[in-house]
Formats: structure tokens, sequence, C-alpha cells
């Protein structure tokens, strides 16, 4: 089967736009890269990505080629523009003429700065995995967008699939910091435990008396004290807790 050097490159990017679980992975070089596929793929003068949390904060991306073209142009979105009315409709914004756009005074503000960039169209899709949405993908061109229906769709359809690859990417790579951070807390917990039970078998080893008083006393010590019990379990193995004040407390313990 021949496959020719577009579709190659395409499968590239949407293989690095999807590898996000590596241990030095970082979200604002990965949009980066995923933008500069997106320039290279669709021959596009500058490509950006806006990034939307949830709490509405938003973050900036914009392709090595023309970078600070791109991240001026997100920027001049506030007042409205492709990436923003893309990610608020989550479709996709089919090309436009910018002196077009801009005589109709649509997205001002955007259009100006475009003219002033030489852009001459511009387009944006959604960074979408099943119903959430991260944020959009905007791609900056020089020259019309083709009149041709199959042509703009393509163009449209190629960005969208490298934008869905990205946004199953950062769902992945959100997946896994949870899973990871969540391990971590019960590795922290299941150790705590242990070092709980280990201070409460040394005491009770050493008083010559039950288990569950010891841990008592232990429980008993931390809250007059105000310190974590898996604190006051680590200086019992340690052998710098106060074992005079742990038996006053195994003592008066009911």
């Amino acid at each position: 089967m021949h496959h020719t050097t577009r579709e190659l490159r395409l499968a590239t990017a949407l293989v690095e736009a999807a590898d996000t679980l590596a241990d030095d992975f970082e979200a604002p070089e990965h949009l980066r890269r995923v933008a500069d596929q997106c320039v290279d793929l669709l021959a596009a003068r500058a490509a950006g990505i806006m990034l939307v949390d949830g709490d509405r904060s938003v973050s900036l991306a914009g392709s090595s080629r023309q970078q600070e073209v791109a991240l001026d142009l997100l920027r001049t979105q506030h007042g409205g523009g492709p990436c923003v009315e893309s990610y608020g409709s989550g479709l996709p914004v089919p090309p436009v003429s910018i002196r077009v756009a801009h005589a109709h005074a649509r997205w001002p503000d955007f259009t100006a700065a475009a003219l002033g960039h030489d852009i001459a169209s511009t387009f944006a899709v959604p960074m979408r995995r099943g119903g959430t949405l991260f944020g959009a993908l905007n791609v900056f061109a020089p020259t019309l967008p083709d009149d041709s229906p199959s042509g703009s769709d393509s163009e449209v359809l190629l960005a969208q699939v490298l934008a869905d690859a990205a946004a199953l990417g950062l769902h992945n790579r959100h997946q896994y910091t949870r899973y990871r951070t969540l391990s971590g807390q019960l590795q922290q917990a299941l150790a705590s435990r242990v070092r709980i039970e280990q201070a409460k078998g040394m005491l009770a080893e050493r008083w010559g008396t039950a288990a569950d008083r010891a841990f008592l006393a232990l429980r008993q010590y931390a809250r007059r004290r105000q310190l974590p019990l898996d604190e006051v379990a680590r200086a019992v193995i340690a052998g710098l807790a106060d074992d005079a004040e742990l038996r006053r407390e195994a003592r008066e313990t009911p």
C-alpha cells in the first residue's frame, strides 16, 4: 500500500499529539509541538492553541514559526475571535477571509491585528474529548480560503483530527496524574498505618500491656500535643518519644 509523505507526517503528528504520559511531560511544550505540526501539515503561517481550564483560566501556546504573531492573535481575541467562538460553540469555525470579516465588523480587534500581521485567512477547531472541551486550535494562513468545498473541508478536517488527538492526550494526562496522585496518597496512608501498628506493638511489648491500650496512649499523646498520630509513631520507632509521658497517658486512659 502506497502512503504519501503527508499521510506519514500526519500519522507521526497524531502519535506525538496523543503521547502525554512521559515523566518529563510539559503542557506548554507539548501544545507548541502540536501547533508546529499543524503549521507544517497545512502550510500555514502560524497556529495557536487556547487552553481553558475548568476554573476558566486561559493559557496560550503558539507555533515556533511566527510564535509572537500567533500569541498576539490569540491575545487579541478577548473581545471575540475564531478561537473563542469555536470553544464557545464546540464547533469548527470554517475558513474566513480576514478582510471580509473586518469589513463586516466581525471580531474587530482580532481582524485588525491579523491584517497588521499580513494574515489573509483563518479558521479554528475545538479541542474536545467526548463531552469535554479543553480549548481550541486556531490556524492563521497567508492565503485566502480555498473556495472549493473539498479544499476548505479537508483542511478543517485535518486540523480537527489533530486537535482531537491533542485533546485525547490531555485527557489521558489528567487521568494519569490523578491516578498517580491517588496511588501516592494510598501508599502514604498504608505506610502511616504500618508505622502506627509498629509503634503500638513496640509500646505494648515494652510495657507488657495490651496492644489496644498502647494505641489509646499513642492517640491521646498525639491529641494533647496536637501532633499527627503518624508523627508520634515515627518518634516512638526512632526512640525519640518521651516514654514517661506516653506511660502517663496509658495510665490515665480509661
